[in-house]
């Protein structure tokens, strides 16, 4: 009796564990997924309030020619002359010393409170080397309002394929559909 009993012991600790275990995982794939869907990672140096969707900034636009806010393009400059949002301001991948500087340069003269946002779209969002680093500057400079256009996949999936308008090296590109 004492050796089932035992035996019964340990196989239910085992289950308890297990149990246990895929509760934690759970958890992890669920916080894993929540942090997918709201664009934000661990290792940013932004929250979810400074993610700017692709909607909303197609339909502030038109005050980009005003100035506000000034939109930066952050990525490669292949990218850029093929198709880049218009209004935009070309300054360079940010992931290169050159590209932090050309950053700098561009926001020198600017009031802390200047509204900035930033976008890239080279490739998947998690794996972009370009916005985190234009980001962090930025907040090291004192710039308080800057934004990050989310871009899950990229420009072209996630900008350019919805109808949102880009510039060419001709000029403007694409219209919006109604």
């Amino acid at each position: 009796m004492c050796s089932s009993l035992l035996f019964w012991i340990r196989n239910r600790g085992f289950i308890l564990a297990l149990g246990i275990l895929g509760v934690i995982l759970q958890a992890g794939a669920f916080s894993r997924q929540a942090s997918k869907e709201s664009g934000t990672l661990a290792a940013d140096p932004w929250g979810p309030d400074r993610l700017i969707q692709p909607e909303e900034l197609s339909r502030i636009l038109p005050n980009l020619a005003t100035g506000k806010p000034l939109l930066l393009h952050v990525g490669i400059p292949y990218l850029y002359r093929n198709a880049h949002i218009g209004g935009s301001r070309f300054v360079g991948p940010a992931y290169i010393p050159e590209g932090i500087q050309k950053l700098k340069d561009e926001v020198r003269r600017l009031p802390l409170d200047t509204e900035i946002i930033l976008y890239c779209g080279c490739c998947p969002w998690n794996d972009c080397p370009n916005t985190r680093p234009a980001f962090r500057t930025l907040s090291e400079l004192g710039f308080k309002n800057v934004r990050v256009l989310y871009l899950p996949h990229n420009l072209q999936q996630d900008w350019i394929q919805k109808g949102f308008p880009i510039e060419k090296r001709a000029g403007v590109a694409n219209q919006k559909k109604d």
